[in-house]
């Protein structure tokens, strides 16, 4: 969302939340989903509005589940924004929360993937609100979910693919509980740094609950772009501590499978072989360290 289409009615509400005025600054980088616009609040420090177009009639109850899980993860100490104030109007739902001083990470390094690993700790035994990110896994991997749906019939590569993922997880049994907290996005985009150092984690609109490997894995996907010494191997080994083989090569089955459908509804082929391929080598890491 640019600046200028953030609907006045929107700032409007969000200024009665807050009671003071709040005026555009401009478009913030990254918010790939949702755009993110800095603001500037009398009285006080810049924050960050996001607003969306209002489709559903939980959306609302979705973004307050999700302010619930920043206070939770915030009061030990897992470093996301606090949030300021959530709303609605007729059009459109918002959130607005602190602004950090920082930019998304540009690409992993092994110094980001070791603090993202120690912020990834933070989340042992966090769960305070649904989804449970874990079942969901288990219902993409076993076929009680459309995800898999039409990804078979793209191409001969595609459903070679597919096959080899559903395979590894055709005997798996649903997951044993949902014990952590899980951010359900970790990427680059989402890390917000400065110096090196990890100031921010954003974007935990979809927050949940469920095993805090599925984040590990989400951050391993990222690491097929640049060699990273070691870095690969410390993530397979710390989810694999965490919930073993079966449910590692669950999660990592899930994660392709959902790049996949990204990119085959977007009609890019080269974006669709680039996942195939990583897919690939992403199992043939997992099987040599059964």
């Amino acid at each position: 969302m640019q600046p200028e289409e953030v609907p006045t009615e929107v700032l409007a509400d969000v200024a009665r939340a807050v009671e003071t005025d709040v005026a555009l600054v401009g478009r913030l980088a990254g918010g790939v989903n949702a755009g993110a616009v800095r603001v500037q609040v009398a009285g006080r420090a810049d924050a960050v509005l996001k607003a969306v177009p209002r489709t559903d009639p939980r959306q609302l109850d979705e973004v307050l589940r999700a302010q619930r899980v920043v206070e939770h993860m915030r009061g030990r100490g897992y470093p996301t924004p606090a949030w300021l104030g959530v709303g609605a109007t007729a059009t459109h739902v918002w959130h607005l929360m602190d602004f950090v001083d920082a930019v998304p990470a540009s690409e992993l390094t092994v110094s980001l993937v070791e603090q993202l690993c120690e912020i990834n700790d933070l989340q042992a035994g966090q769960a305070s609100e649904p989804p449970d990110h874990w079942r969901y896994a288990w219902r993409v991997v076993t076929r009680r979910g459309a995800t898999v749906a039409g990804l078979s019939a793209y191409s001969s590569a595609a459903s070679g693919l597919v096959e080899r993922l559903l395979l590894a997880c055709a005997d798996l049994g649903p997951p044993p509980g949902a014990p952590d907290m899980v951010h359900a996005d970790l990427n680059p985009s989402n890390v917000l740094t400065r110096d090196g150092v990890v100031l921010a984690v954003v974007d935990i609109e979809n927050a949940g609950s469920g095993t805090r490997a599925t984040d590990l894995i989400t951050l391993q996907w990222h690491t097929f772009r640049d060699p990273l010494n070691g870095v690969r191997h410390r993530l397979w080994t710390k989810a694999l501590d965490l919930v073993g083989w079966d449910w590692v090569a669950a999660l990592a089955a899930t994660q392709v499978l959902l790049q996949l459908e990204w990119r085959v509804g977007l009609m890019r082929s080269e974006a669709v072989n680039e996942v195939i391929d990583r897919g690939h080598r992403a199992f043939d890491e997992l099987d040599a360290l059964r």
